[in-house]
């Protein structure tokens, strides 16, 4: 064999699972056709935060009066937006190059795809195909902008991620289908620098994977922030044909037609398994995902795959987790099965989200008895004094043995609190211990001991 492990892909899950089985030992290679760490670092988690970043600081510009600081004369260079983005995106992938040669892995760049006995071919730029062995391959392929039927992105008008990411200029006015993570930022993003925007979203709530309590309070903090929103409504048309876009949205008092000049769909991600093999070797996929035990193994023997082409949530930590519990499998270990139900999820707009575990709605439909504690922002000393009085944190426990079964959180910088609920969770820490956990006065993180003494009736300050 030339390798013990040839990793096909090299984002979150692949350059992860690549790094850790060298570290046990394995002589691994790794296949990418574009760019180093994938989407996620290219086009992207990285650059996608490098955006919302600038917007966030051309919104402490334009309140900068509201902390005694007088500024004038500003406005946004959205090229030089554009550029910073693709300069962090590019320093990350310079990033894992760097990993790659420490960790002795030999990057292959090509196409690959899996072949009967042990083979990836690896198809050049050229067209040329060259053909490795190993005795095991990871398929960490990642996913793609989706497209709906009525939905067809030519890139320009209809546009996906990756155009919204490096649009040659500032749209005057855009449409975004769909208000998951990717929409909502962008939503963001746009609105915030100067864009008139508008989110059609088919489901009665934007972020619809949220509980309903979030979902009603970053509807009203987007409102309030001058975006446009029609939920409830589906897009039956686009008319590319003028200058700008005109789109069809169906509503439930009617069909509605709104102007603009960019419609960014937003309406999920589709496994990039085609054309990579599966169906020569026999490895089994359904709807659109490939089939895996506990420990990402196909029903072909070799043959392992992870991140957005399977079962799971398509975020990049799932992917890593994923590419570690595989490779050390592999290598002989016993990692435990991921806990899919522990997995935190954020939305980077502003206000922020996160969230891990049960929804109040999923609680209550798994039978649980429950107590539920809040604490709102507003009365939070540290984003009183940092301006960021919007939002909350919210948990909620099984009322019999105080078990944490899910935080959700809005508001300022919630994505960095979130990892303290997963470990409480992943420890099985109960409401009492984090009642009883002292936090720093004063900080952020000081809602979650609040919201916990508010569930068993011991908060201090509401």
């Amino acid at each position: 064999m030339d390798y013990d492990l040839i990793v096909i892909g090299s984002g979150p899950g692949g350059y992860v699972a690549a790094i850790r089985a060298s570290q046990l030992g394995l002589k691994t290679a790794i296949i990418e056709r574009e760019s180093l760490g994938g989407i996620c670092l290219n086009w992207g988690c990285i650059p996608t935060k490098a955006l919302l970043k600038s917007a966030q600081v051309f919104e402490y510009i334009n309140h900068a009066a509201d902390y005694g600081i007088n500024v004038s004369d500003f406005g946004v260079d959205f090229q030089s937006v554009i550029k910073r983005s693709r300069g962090v995106a590019d320093g990350m992938s310079k990033g894992v190059q760097f990993l790659m040669k420490k960790n002795k892995i030999d990057v292959i760049m090509g196409t690959g795809k899996i072949k009967k006995g042990n083979i990836v071919g690896v198809r050049s730029g050229d067209g040329s195909v060259k053909d490795y062995t190993s005795k095991h391959r990871i398929i960490a392929t990642g996913g793609r902008s989706r497209e709906l039927p009525h939905l067809k992105q030519d890139g320009k008008k209809v546009i996906g991620y990756r155009q919204a990411m490096v649009l040659p200029k500032q749209p005057q006015s855009m449409v975004v289908v769909g208000s998951g993570a990717i929409g909502v930022e962008f939503a963001y993003f746009y609105n915030a620098i100067g864009t008139k925007v508008t989110i059609v979203e088919y489901l009665e709530n934007i972020v619809p994977v949220e509980d309903e309590e979030i979902s009603k309070q970053l509807l009203r903090s987007l409102k309030k922030s001058g975006i446009a929103i029609m939920t409830g409504s589906n897009v039956e048309s686009i008319d590319t044909s003028g200058q700008g876009c005109k789109v069809q949205v169906k509503t439930a008092v009617g069909v509605e037609t709104i102007e603009c000049d960019i419609v960014l769909s937003a309406v999920g991600v589709s496994a990039n398994i085609e054309n990579i093999g599966l169906e020569d070797v026999g490895v089994k996929t359904d709807n659109g995902r490939v089939l895996v035990d506990d420990f990402y193994k196909t029903n072909i023997e070799g043959v392992y795959a992870i991140g957005d082409i399977v079962k799971g949530q398509a975020l990049a930590h799932v992917a890593s987790a994923e590419g570690i519990i595989c490779v050390e499998n592999i290598a002989g270990h016993h990692p435990q099965p991921l806990d899919y139900n522990n997995i935190p999820g954020c939305t980077y707009c502003s206000p922020e989200i996160a969230s891990v575990g049960y929804t109040e709605k999923a609680a209550k439909e798994a039978g649980f008895e429950l107590k539920i504690g809040k604490f709102p922002f507003s009365a939070s000393g540290k984003a009183s004094a940092a301006g960021a009085k919007d939002g909350f944190v919210k948990l909620i426990f099984d009322a019999k043995y105080g078990e944490l079964l899910g935080a959700h959180m809005i508001g300022f910088n919630v994505t960095e609190l979130i990892a303290e609920i997963v470990v409480a969770r992943k420890l099985e820490i109960t409401g009492m211990d984090l009642i009883k956990s002292v936090h720093p006065h004063p900080t952020m993180s000081e809602a979650i001991m609040e919201a916990a003494a508010d569930a068993y009736g011991e908060v201090i300050h509401l």
